[in-house]
């Protein structure tokens, strides 16, 4: 920080109380995994419950005392509350502790900054740092906040401490200046998937629950995976190929957690941001964990931030062989999946995941044998052409009569964006067997004039 602070270390103290107006209910076996991943080594934890805060120290003064032996006792080197402290409580607890002291949102930060590796996770990680030091900056530069005067002491008339204010927006607006070309990248790019109908499927989950093991289970990307909180903070997509479907752009995301600082989301909106325009969300869940229901619950807040509580969803449960359980697929009454039971680590299940998958993705699919006569106008010929450059054939025969019948499985908006650029109407398609059904439903029908715009 940007003032004379106690050595920071690993050595730490953990704090962890039930306040009777917390709307949710922290886990502090998560809190101690927080620790944990972020490499601290904790030697006490301390628990306790209040009716309500000390404006100055949170804690009480008996608390506070407790936890200065404890530190004399173990030297411990930080103490982290299991929760948001003010900057001045920071401050007044150091003072007490003689040793750092880190919320919980700092510790979020931190990890996140351990882990961020490609630039624009950096720039994501430092914009959420400076918010957070924004408000810290007072505490830190009291002895600078008059200014000097007398012979070769006198500057521009700005304190130190409006010198790093002014600094810290300017490093603010250059962070956001940059993460905006990088919204624009993604734009751009989605753009140009969804101008091909390639649809995106996010994973999207609790931290910890499995989605950076399914992902490389899925695309042999072989992206960083370990039993830590927060494994994964940079965005990979891969492109697989799925049966009756054909391509699709899979996205594994980092992962969720109570009590998110609002900071790091708005920081991370532009990764979010594939989420809420995925065609498809897998929702993996940790099914071993006996507090799946309560992640459940806060991913889904997540998604209601970021605005995507209302793309479709596949529930993923994950880590059935730590239940024993076998895979399958669960169902709704019209029988269109709803949860997959999959392993992936051992791999149980995965061809279930690619049933459900195909059948999530291919509502709006066209897959039939299409009749091109010996005889055919242009239009005809370069529509066969198009579906080809689309990688919308699976195979092509002749009749006794010449005729070419070209089996196809397409995206039912891809197919009718080149019916309409070369004027071909939908009636006058020859199927053989079965005729497959084009909806031109409005909801259709503005999807292929965006298209086409």
């Amino acid at each position: 920080m940007f003032f004379d602070r106690p050595k920071s270390g690993e050595r730490a103290i953990l704090v962890h109380l039930k306040l009777p107006n917390s709307h949710v209910r922290d886990d502090p076996r998560e809190f101690e995994e927080l620790v944990l991943s972020a490499g601290g080594d904790p030697v006490e934890f301390v628990t306790g419950q209040r009716s309500s805060i000390v404006a100055k120290t949170f804690v009480g003064s008996g608390k506070a005392e407790e936890l200065r032996a404890l530190v004399v006792l173990h030297e411990a080197e930080i103490v982290i509350f299991n929760h948001t402290l003010t900057p001045s409580q920071e401050r007044n607890l150091e003072a007490i502790f003689e040793c750092r002291v880190l919320d919980r949102t700092g510790l979020i930060l931190d990890i996140f900054a351990q882990r961020a590796r490609t630039h624009e996770g950096k720039l994501q990680v430092e914009l959420a740092q400076m918010h957070h030091m924004s408000t810290r900056l007072v505490r830190g530069w009291t002895h600078l906040e008059r200014q000097k005067g007398g012979i070769g002491l006198r500057g521009p008339g700005e304190t130190q401490l409006e010198t790093d204010r002014r600094l810290l927006r300017v490093r603010i607006k250059t962070i956001e200046s940059r993460l905006d070309k990088v919204r624009k990248q993604r734009d751009q790019s989605r753009r140009s998937r969804m101008r091909t109908s390639t649809p995106t499927v996010s994973l999207v989950g609790y931290t910890n629950a499995g989605k950076s093991t399914l992902f490389n289970c899925i695309t042999d990307a072989g992206v960083y995976a370990e039993d830590k909180l927060f494994a994964t903070l940079d965005p990979t997509m891969r492109q697989i190929n799925l049966p009756h479907v054909g391509k699709a752009v899979l996205a594994d995301t980092v992962g969720f957690i109570s009590h998110l600082p609002h900071r790091l989301i708005d920081a991370f909106r532009a990764t979010l941001e594939e989420a809420t325009h995925s065609a498809l969300l897998l929702h993996i869940i940790d099914a071993a964990d006996e507090e799946r229901a309560r992640n459940v619950e806060q991913v889904e807040k997540v998604l209601a931030e970021i605005g995507a509580s209302e793309v479709p969803q596949l529930k993923i449960y994950n880590k059935i062989d730590l239940l024993e359980h076998s895979p399958r697929i669960d169902r709704d009454d019209q029988g269109k999946p709803i949860a997959v039971w999959v392993s992936a680590q051992s791999g149980k299940g995965i061809d279930l995941l690619f049933e459900a998958l195909a059948e999530c993705l291919g509502d709006h699919m066209i897959a039939g044998v299409l009749v091109f006569p010996v005889v055919v106008p242009a239009a005809w010929s370069r529509l066969r052409a198009k579906l080809y450059c689309a990688e919308a054939v699976g195979e092509e025969s002749y009749d006794e009569h010449g005729n070419s019948h070209v089996s196809i499985s397409v995206p039912q908006v891809e197919l009718l964006k080149i019916l309409s650029s070369e004027g071909i109407a939908e009636k006058d398609l020859e199927w053989s067997g079965v005729v497959p059904i084009l909806n031109d439903n409005e909801e259709w029908q503005t999807s292929l004039s965006q298209k086409q715009g």
